[in-house]
């Protein structure tokens, strides 16, 4: 009991641990695709759009620890393009308002693990849980 009672504990903690990110992701992915379908839209502008984002994200993240950015994925368009190792921030931002009908922009939202683990990050640390949408505007 004294050498399986614990290794048991660790197992149900780490179990735990990976629920939990796994569904902070959904809900991240979840939420981008939401303000993504809504900038897809006609009239709607990015500010709406981030401000959907940050209101679907806040029942598992607090708004003010998550980056939500919206950026133009035109780049994407392009043949050959090779998005690994891709650093999102680096993309150019995008009015959703302003683009041109057909125009590619991702919604993507991150958030640092450390700022959503349920119990002390000490075997997960510093990763960024994220979650994007990709879409065309109308």
């Amino acid at each position: 009991m004294a050498i399986v009672l614990p290794v048991f504990g660790v197992f149900l903690a780490g179990l735990m641990e990976t629920g939990h990110a796994f569904m902070v992701m959904d809900v991240l992915n979840s939420a981008a695709k939401q303000a993504a379908r809504l900038g897809a839209l006609e009239g709607k502008t990015t500010a709406q759009v981030m401000t959907l984002a940050q209101d679907k994200i806040s029942g598992a993240v607090t708004p003010g620890d998550a980056t939500v950015m919206i950026k133009n994925g035109s780049d994407f368009d392009t043949p050959g393009f090779d998005p690994t190792g891709l650093d999102y921030a680096s993309l150019p931002d995008i009015e959703v308002l302003d683009a041109e009908s057909k125009e590619l922009f991702i919604v993507r939202i991150e958030v640092p693990y450390n700022d959503v683990a349920i119990l002390p990050p000490f075997w997960i640390k510093n990763i960024t849980l994220s979650g994007q949408a990709v879409m065309r505007h109308e």
